[in-house]
């Protein structure tokens, strides 16, 4: 626990110089409040107030990007992605105290313990807020496994463990010579006899090296946590290596589905996970809308996020519409493959249009998106919700 926690000090102070404040007051604050609120209380109170900071902060962010006009630093734009980091971790844990998985103790248990026997019962909650492997990157990992990782360390530490980090470490190399070649063979990827075709084609191509740069940088972050033992249990009886969920990419699922609901399911996955979790599943009013207008917030709220992440919630809504409906329509085999190319195509290109325009996320961005022949696509659902009623509760 404390070499995590010392390896994660040292990094924030090398990645974010005088910002990793930003990171390390809100992460003390938060073990603080867990210690001394009661369970009921304490998943709301840390939310709250986790949720505050880092809302200032990408208002701080956006105020120096708009209003003042200037270039953001580096270190800024790595501490606000470490602090959307730490709020996962954060909430979750906060979370399982009020469901009542972890029992913690309050402040008042330890009044007769020393010092150094308090600090000693709330380094595992330090560590795991700015424990290094996950500090900047990474699948969240909760608590529990957190702690079951470090515990059972010595029986995972293994020559044969470097095997699967060698495989998706070249998995990262092939996809970083894949961004390569499609951002250096664009002349020859453009097809000029239509513009709509062309105009649809680059924002696609556009929308597919943003995916591709997401894709690389989870399996290195992956790879990372597995270096470090994290994400592996041991051996079976056969001796074969046993690891568990400990993954945000499943790219042959991403790139293959005709649902967006599947896609928005798989895309992050354990960032999917914890927000269906802490929001979808304890919304009783519109929750779909309501989980992808928090994702918004959580990014930080750019017109474009703003635009994307509710267009998104649009057309996961409008997808399983067209699957209930026109699905069962399709009695052949052919039709039905057929029906699969066509929301195939859809899902792509409307899951590139809502890419387009939160990672632009500027109001000008998004006015060029609107010209673009893309934006017909994510229209064409709108246009399904008005026609298709809604579907049957189960």
């Amino acid at each position: 626990y404390a070499f995590l926690l010392v390896g994660g000090f040292l990094l924030s102070n090398i990645a974010m110089g005088t910002f990793s404040l930003l990171v390390l007051i809100p992460a003390v604050l938060s073990v603080i409040m867990m210690h001394s609120i009661s369970p009921q209380s304490v998943h709301r109170w840390v939310f709250l107030i986790q949720m505050l900071w880092q809302t200032l902060c990408h208002l701080w962010l956006q105020y120096k990007e708009h209003s003042m006009q200037e270039i953001t630093r580096i270190r800024f734009i790595i501490t606000i992605s470490s602090l959307m980091l730490l709020t996962q971790r954060v909430t979750t844990l906060a979370l399982d105290i009020h469901e009542g998985k972890i029992k913690i103790a309050t402040r008042s248990s330890y009044l007769n313990n020393s010092i150094l026997q308090y600090l000693h019962n709330l380094l595992p909650y330090f560590s795991y807020m700015i424990y290094f492997p996950a500090l900047l990157g990474g699948p969240l990992l909760s608590f529990q496994l957190f702690k079951i990782h470090i515990e059972t360390s010595g029986v995972k530490c293994t020559e044969n463990c470097s095997l699967p980090v060698t495989k998706k470490f070249c998995f990262f190399l092939a996809l970083e010579l894949l961004k390569f070649l499609i951002r250096n063979k664009e002349s020859a990827l453009t097809i000029p006899q239509s513009y709509m075709i062309n105009d649809i084609f680059v924002n696609w191509r556009t929308a597919l090296l943003f995916k591709l740069t997401y894709y690389s940088h989870w399996i290195l972050s992956e790879s990372l946590l597995n270096t470090a033992g994290f994400g592996f249990k041991g051996y079976d009886n056969q001796g074969i290596l046993v690891g568990n969920d400990l993954t945000d990419t499943d790219i042959c699922t991403l790139e293959t589905t005709n649902k967006i609901s599947q896609f928005a399911r798989a895309w992050n996955k354990t960032t999917a996970e914890w927000l269906r979790r802490l929001v979808f599943q304890r919304c009783t009013v519109h929750p779909l809308f309501v989980t992808f207008a928090f994702s918004a917030w959580w990014h930080g709220l750019h017109p474009g996020q703003i635009f994307g992440f509710l267009f998104w919630s649009v057309a996961v809504e409008a997808d399983k519409r067209v699957h209930y409906y026109l699905a069962p329509l399709a009695n052949s085999w052919f039709t039905k493959q057929l029906f699969k190319v066509f929301t195939w195509i859809q899902t792509q290109l409307v899951i590139a249009c809502i890419m387009m325009a939160i990672e632009n996320k500027s109001f000008s961005s998004l006015w060029l998106l609107s010209q673009s022949c893309i934006i017909l696509f994510p229209l064409l659902y709108c246009l399904v919700l008005l026609l298709l009623p809604k579907r049957p509760r189960i």
